[in-house]
């Protein structure tokens, strides 16, 4: 069995929080497997850990583990342009490089959530497109979900930090774009969002704030908090300790940061084009296959989105 042993911390938190059982882990584990064989529309990875990644996100419960794997991979397929960039490619380290999305080393104590600082202000809206950074991101979240049991135990939290965002970064986010974001990272992530926290809120946020916020389900309408530039009202919530020096903590700089993600996806770099291989062919789906337009439909009354 190749899952790692949580510490002693960590397995009291996923005992009482997510059902999480030691000794019924292998059989749980077995029976995922055993599921997985049995869909032929279904291309999906089979490591331990990766598949522990998800019964952990659904609280141990095998029904909702099988409905979010099939929802992961059909995502993957419905929406290629999340995952387009190849690690191969050039222009994934350069993305990379930006630090637009980092996760932090530091957590604020042992059983605490993972943090991700994500600065949409640091690329360039003329040059990159956010389905790029978020392309790039969803593969440094693979790693983390085969190796950070602090995430996969007690979840993610975002800092999402709107320093030197423009209006035309704003208007690459479409209401289709918000729409697969969210299904993506509410719906078809096993890591559970434990909040996301907005800094230096710029002309224009409260719009895309509000569209977003309408797309969540009620448990993280309620864990979205707005500072702008109130960062002590933050570091109630984070401490100040673990953030990166630029944010007035000891976890490094955001140069030394994103430098290590750039060597982990090295390390990574074939697991993660492996990993390509992987997702759905609707044709082959027992019963209706599954259309981009039941996932990510959006209301007709949300087509355009109005600046003042």
């Amino acid at each position: 069995m190749s899952v790692r042993t949580l510490t002693p911390v960590l397995a009291e938190k996923a005992r009482v929080e997510l059902n999480e059982d030691p000794k019924r882990v292998p059989g749980d584990l077995q029976s995922i497997k055993d599921w997985l064989a049995k869909q032929p529309h279904l291309r999906a990875r089979t490591d331990d850990q990766w598949l522990l990644s998800f019964l952990r996100g659904c609280k141990f419960s095998l029904e909702r583990t099988k409905e979010k794997l099939d929802l992961y991979y059909s995502v993957r397929t419905a929406a290629p342009e999340m995952f387009r960039i190849r690690v191969t490619d050039p222009l994934f380290d350069e993305i990379l490089s930006l630090g637009s999305i980092i996760t932090l080393p530091k957590v604020a104590s042992p059983d605490a959530p993972r943090v991700n600082l994500i600065r949409p202000g640091t690329y360039d809206p003329s040059k990159y497109n956010i389905l790029d950074v978020m392309a790039v991101s969803s593969a440094v979240m693979k790693i983390i979900m085969m190796e950070d049991d602090n995430a996969t135990v007690a979840g993610a939290v975002s800092i999402l930090d709107l320093e030197g965002v423009s209006m035309a970064h704003f208007l690459q986010m479409t209401p289709v774009t918000m729409k697969k974001m969210v299904v993506m990272g509410q719906d078809a992530s096993p890591l559970r969002m434990k909040g996301t926290h907005y800094l230096n809120t710029p002309p224009g946020f409260e719009t895309i704030f509000n569209a977003m916020k309408a797309m969540l389900n009620e448990k993280n309408k309620n864990r979205l908090y707005v500072h702008n530039k109130n960062y002590d009202a933050m570091y109630q919530h984070i401490p100040k300790d673990i953030l990166p020096k630029e944010y007035g903590g000891n976890g490094g700089s955001v140069a030394e940061i994103t430098e290590y993600w750039r060597n982990k996806v090295k390390e990574y770099s074939s697991w993660l084009t492996e990993d390509e291989l992987y997702g759905s062919d609707e044709s082959k789906r027992p019963g209706k296959p599954k259309t981009s337009e039941d996932m990510f439909g959006v209301e007709g009354s949300f087509r355009q989105l109005d600046f003042d």
